[in-house]
């Protein structure tokens, strides 16, 4: 009998898999393979099965059961009586590009680490190139890659309605992902939430458009509610429909939330001031709370873990590791509504299984794939499909043209000698933004002590719009020196931050040449580069690669002076400024933003809570 081959869900292939596994459960078709395990966690009861059975066929669980029980024929038995079996780890909501890596070398990085399936949070590369998102993440999986990747269009696209991006998503958009594909399970994290609450709002009929799409294809609707803690604003935040929230930073934010039926998932930097917290306030039913990555680099990775790394982190905070286990498994499944496929080791789920060797530390000796022996300890052994990544993936720096110093100049008032220039810092949550007087020389308004210059440039339209200001607190000291990066949340038009106009320029010059990723330009020259040639976002190397040439990047950053002044993210830290590439997100609790320019703000600086615009300098 000739079977689907089971990497990408079609209903009609989901049936024609499942009336064979029914099959193969009742001995009447040959298993595969069995494999032995000296216990077994059945995550939905929370409770340790000893000396089982996994009888697999293909890529999926037929049967399970005490060892030897099985009546069916095997074509192979596989031992590891000595191990304990748990569901293959899973992430209810990361960004993979956050990695900076292709999803065939995301598999690579993650498998070994226990991670053997992903909801793709894709308003990243969606921003780059929206028409291909699905295509995009299926691509690595259609030529065989284990990992599991689960799409959910962002809401996000673009972010707001103060700007443009490659990508566009609306009610016919979002009805169409998910009309005729399983793998797409919802609406990713709506994050604009005055295009939520309020009519008057821009966004509103796009977002509600897409809330409305979601709905009708019963998927999820997914939440990002940063700074919302008025618990007028939480109810209002359930009422429309938000399921879920990841921006949870405090005990008493994520009490509120489970107290009013969000799905809580929680990021392992606030494990500290969450879990202990809920223990001790007796949370009995730990069903509606999940460990989400969110944003995690490869570096971070190959250093902290993946998922292993949030479940070994909750154990560390007093959970115990069967609930940690849960939170990293069936709870995210069942949320995402994937449970059938994946989230426990039962009969019709992939057979994604984690053989530990010891539970409480999360020591990971073997991790299983669709089936198949992928990782020994933290050694990857499965596949790794080669894909020669299309033009509509690589060639994505749409700039237009070569800029110039003039390009970055911000112009004053004639004969004036001083302005008055709007100044922003990193993670300026303000109500307003600051004020500083500058001075003008040859009709140019001028940095000052302390100051620096920031530029968003569009890299979509072809036309090469730059818009730019002055900030505080951060960027180059030193004299004719500047950093461009392609990876901008949410976004990602390129942002440079310099002391010098003519630096900048040079930067996102070379930045155009390279496709995308990290340059810096030191003295007037380019000292370093990282080369992200898959949508600016990403690279298609193995991550330790990628982690050499990061590391080399970084010790050339090391001899440039960096500013520094504290500002309301305690991510912000001295050194290289590395955490810019979330400081032009337009989600709450951001207000005064920076934006490339675009037909709503023209010269890019608004206030995307209100929509009121502004000079940058006057």
């Amino acid at each position: 009998m000739s079977l689907p081959d089971d990497l990408i869900l079609d209903a009609a292939d989901e049936v024609a898999i499942r009336q064979n596994l029914t099959l193969v459960a009742l001995g009447k078709h040959p298993a595969d393979r069995v494999i032995e395990v000296g216990r077994l966690l059945a995550v939905h009861a929370n409770h340790w099965l000893h000396d089982q059975e996994i009888a697999i066929s293909g890529r999926r669980i037929a049967y399970v059961g005490p060892i030897g029980s099985y009546r069916g024929t095997v074509r192979e038995r596989i031992c590891h009586r000595g191990l304990s079996a748990v569901p293959g780890f899973g992430e209810v909501h990361k960004h993979i590009e956050s990695t900076h890596l292709t999803p065939e070398f995301e598999a690579a990085l993650v498998l070994p680490r226990g991670n053997t399936w992903t909801c793709e949070a894709s308003h990243e590369f969606a921003n780059v190139n929206g028409a291909k998102n699905t295509e995009f993440w299926q691509k690595a999986r259609r030529a065989g890659s284990p990992l599991k990747v689960f799409v959910q269009p962002g809401s996000a696209v673009p972010p707001s309605a103060w700007e443009e991006s490659g990508g566009w998503y609306g009610y016919d958009e979002q009805k169409r992902f998910l009309a005729g594909d399983l793998s797409v399970t919802g609406l990713d994290e709506v994050m604009d939430w005055p295009s939520v609450w309020d009519p008057a709002n821009p966004g509103y009929q796009r977002m509600w458009g897409m809330i409305r799409a979601t709905f009708e294809m019963r998927g999820v609707v997914e939440g990002h509610g940063s700074g919302l803690t008025d618990p007028h604003d939480i109810s209002a935040f359930v009422a429309a429909g938000l399921s879920s929230d990841h921006e949870v930073w405090a005990l008493d934010e994520a009490w509120d939330r489970l107290m009013r039926g969000i799905f809580t998932e929680i990021r392992p930097f606030s494990f500290d001031a969450i879990l202990p917290g809920l223990i001790e306030r007796g949370l009995r039913d730990w069903s509606n709370v999940a460990f989400t990555t969110d944003d995690r680099s490869a570096s971070e990775t190959l250093r902290l873990g993946a998922s292993d790394h949030n479940v070994r982190h909750a154990v560390g905070h007093g959970l115990a590791p069967e609930i940690a286990i849960q939170c990293a498994t069936i709870n995210p499944a069942r949320h995402m509504r994937i449970d059938a496929w994946v989230g426990s080791i039962t009969p019709g789920r992939y057979a994604d299984i984690v053989l530990l060797g010891d539970v409480p530390s999360i020591d990971i000796a073997h991790v299983y794939a669709d089936g198949q022996l992928v990782s020994n300890a933290r050694t990857y052994v499965g596949p790794v499909p080669a894909i020669d990544w299309p033009d509509w993936a690589t060639r994505t720096m749409n700039v237009g043209r070569r800029l110039d110093a003039e390009d970055f100049e911000i112009a004053a008032e004639p004969g004036r000698k001083t302005m008055q220039a709007a100044v922003l810092r990193p993670f300026h949550w303000n109500e307003d933004f600051l004020v500083e007087e500058l001075s003008v020389v040859d009709g140019a308004v001028q940095r000052d002590a302390g100051i620096t210059k920031w530029a968003l440039v569009d890299r979509y339209r072809g036309d090469g719009a730059v818009a730019k200001m002055f900030w505080t607190g951060c960027g180059p000291e030193d004299p004719d020196t500047a950093l461009a990066c392609s990876v901008a949340h949410d976004s990602h038009n390129v942002w440079v931050i310099g002391s010098s106009d003519a630096a900048m320029a040079a930067a996102v010059n070379r930045l155009q040449e390279i496709d995308g990723g990290w340059v810096l330009v030191h003295r007037g020259a380019v000292v370093g580069e990282v080369r992200y040639e898959v949508a600016g976002l990403m690279t298609a190397r193995p991550a330790e690669a990628l982690d050499a040439e990061m590391q080399a990047f970084y010790r050339t950053a090391e001899k440039v002076t960096w500013m520094y002044k504290p500002s309301a993210l305690n991510l912000w830290k001295p050194g290289f400024p590395e955490f810019l590439i979330f400081a032009t997100l337009t989600c709450s609790p951001w207000r005064w933003v920076l934006v490339a320019p675009s037909k709503l703000a023209p010269d890019g600086f608004v206030n995307v809570q209100t929509g009121e615009t502004h000079k940058v300098v006057w």
